[in-house]
């Protein structure tokens, strides 16, 4: 599992120490969003192994590939925030692009040495990389033509197109999943509804990008693990296949929603706010920001047997009520580099 130390990369470590007898090398370079903390049920299994290295050097997964000879590569590595890419979007194109590449080269080599094992590739994406919808049209299928809008997402079309063509050129067997907005516990404080939990709790504004009626389609990462597996282990080699939570909301609601949720678990607020939904601060809109996401995973859902198991208002519940109980894991990435503020000015 490249990136593994992230936020969905180690809900899927976690399940399969769980629920799978696969032995697990997490490839993660620990930058800014990797925590190792978020491993920390599972870094003494005998299962669980973790390399420390960057997907853009090339010797070092060379190394990795022959040290631990794998069947299967989920390739989550990934710089994943829109807000970040906008501000600076190198590190985006050389993660995304020049990474995935490396580690496509590297793949290329494994099996041209190993050309007797069963072996899967499986990268996964966002739906950004489909563009935005209006607010009636049908939601993303598999045969969406790519439309990405932002740094970010541009850099993960690009590192799919790569894997289709590695596929293509030199008969890679990969599959390729692109999921919409992920939420759940141990979520890096940069995305939004972390963000406005950890806002709300120190008695921050919580900006809200223009009206805040940007749609999103929100999947619990514990759903969107379980699809991982399943399209990796089951899917049908060279197919793409979306996976998204049949939850579409706008980005005002869902913050009034955690709001709502704080009066009630969280009612001691810091001195001089009267409510929760107080705080909420409009600012002005990102560039090129998209109005809306929507995912049909009709394909994962009938081919592959899965459908999410999370419902949204109960989903959110426990993911505030996980925030209100680990303060310790997110106080020591507060302590650090990350602060909670946002890009826009307040209008």
């Amino acid at each position: 599992v490249t990136g593994g130390a992230g936020f969905i990369g180690s809900a899927l470590i976690r399940y399969l120490i769980s629920e799978t007898d696969h032995k697990v090398v997490n490839i993660d370079n620990l930058t800014y969003a990797g925590n190792p903390a978020s491993l920390k049920d599972v870094e003494n299994s005998p299962r669980y192994i973790f390399e420390r290295a960057d997907i853009t050097d090339a010797a070092a997964i060379n190394r990795i590939f022959s040290g631990y000879s794998p069947d299967l590569i989920i390739h989550l590595a990934a710089e994943s925030h829109v807000d970040k890419s906008i501000e600076g979007s190198g590190i985006f194109m050389q993660t995304n692009i020049i990474g995935t590449y490396t580690l496509l080269e590297a793949v290329r080599k494994y099996r041209n040495e190993n050309t007797d094992k069963n072996f899967r590739f499986h990268h996964v994406s966002t739906d950004e990389v489909y563009g935005d919808l209006s607010k009636d049209d049908p939601a993303f299928t598999e045969a969406t033509s790519y439309s990405p809008s932002s740094p970010y997402s541009a850099s993960k079309a690009s590192a799919d197109h790569l894997v289709r063509a590695w596929g293509r050129t030199y008969g890679l067997p990969f599959v390729l999943s692109n999921c919409s907005n992920n939420y759940g516990p141990y979520q890096f404080p940069e995305k939004l509804i972390p963000h406005m939990i950890l806002s709300a709790l120190a008695g921050k504004p919580l900006p809200v990008y223009g009206e805040g009626t940007q749609i999103r389609d929100w999947l619990h990462v514990e759903d969107h693990v379980r699809a991982l597996y399943k399209i990796a282990t089951e899917g049908q080699t060279g197919e793409t296949y979306n996976v998204g939570g049949d939850c579409e909301m706008q980005n005002i609601d869902v913050v009034l929603k955690i709001c709502a949720i704080l009066e009630e678990l969280a009612p001691e607020r810091k001195q001089g706010v009267a409510f929760y939904r107080d705080l909420i601060t409009h600012v002005a809109d990102r560039p090129g920001h998209d109005r809306r996401y929507a995912v049909n995973c009709e394909k994962l859902k009938t081919g592959l047997g899965w459908s999410p198991q999370h419902n949204f208002e109960s989903g959110l519940r426990q993911t505030v009520e996980w925030y209100l109980e680990n303060k310790r894991w997110w106080q020591s990435i507060l302590d650090g580099s990350y602060k909670l503020d946002r890009i826009g000015k307040a209008v």
